[in-house]
């Protein structure tokens, strides 16, 4: 079951999966319904972003704690749905609006640890990489929305092979070195507890903010390239 998933985080498939399917065992005996799992889910994402308004190692250290359980409730609701039957359009709308808030929060949240104190470039340089991550996700989103409207099924695997040479080869090799997955909250919160750590050892807040400064540039890279990958796809035809 645990290999089934298409497009399963690496997380869940690795560890994650392991340990919701335990947790859905005792909650299918409780009223608990699927759409509170992801209200939960929603809850620790956006957490996990305030976490990092405490300064030092505690606030990296406990963001990515939270965002470990949005990982874990992300896994649950859908596991609890499916045995009790109670898949929702409105629980598949909360996921993905709780994937957005999540990331968002957590790169604004990144801002202003990076900041210390006050507002400043720091928070802006945050937001900025938030806006980048919430358009990566909507222009991924945006396919389905287009190939709906038009009357068209899902796009497939197939379909998002790019028609040019040229940019399958960077994307093979962006594929390679899995930079990309910083752009999502789970590698994120990990990669700013690590550079937290470094903070800790330096006594500052430099590597954080070189942190920041690579999660923003490599999340501006891939929006264009993100959207050239899609235009010259067969995604959308």
């Amino acid at each position: 079951k645990l290999a089934s998933r298409n497009g399963e985080h690496w997380a869940g498939r690795l560890y994650m999966r392991k340990i919701s399917l335990r947790l859905t065992r005792q909650l299918v005996r409780t009223p608990v319904t699927p759409d509170q799992l992801t209200w939960t889910m929603v809850v620790c994402g956006i957490a996990s972003g305030a976490a990092l308004l405490i300064p030092g190692l505690t606030g990296a250290v406990l963001a990515a704690v939270l965002m470990q359980l949005f990982l874990l409730f992300d896994c649950v609701d859908g596991e609890v749905a499916r045995w009790k039957g109670q898949n929702s359009a409105t629980g598949i709308y909360v996921d993905r609006l709780g994937a957005y808030l999540a990331d968002a929060a957590l790169m604004t949240g990144a801002g202003f640890h990076a900041a210390r104190s006050g507002f400043g470039g720091w928070v802006a340089l945050g937001l900025a990489t938030a806006l980048g991550v919430v358009l990566l996700k909507a222009s991924t989103d945006l396919v389905d929305v287009a190939r709906a409207r038009r009357g068209l099924a899902v796009a497939d695997d197939e379909s998002t092979r790019p028609r040019s040479q040229g940019v399958a080869t960077v994307r093979r090799l962006a594929a390679a070195f899995k930079v990309h997955r910083l752009t999502n909250g789970i590698e994120a919160s990990l990669f700013l507890l690590v550079a937290a750590i470094g903070d800790t050892v330096t006594g500052g807040v430099e590597v954080t903010r070189w942190a920041l400064i690579a999660l923003a540039a490599i999340t501006w890279v891939m929006v264009p390239a993100h959207l050239l990958s899609i235009l010259s796809s067969s995604r959308l035809r």
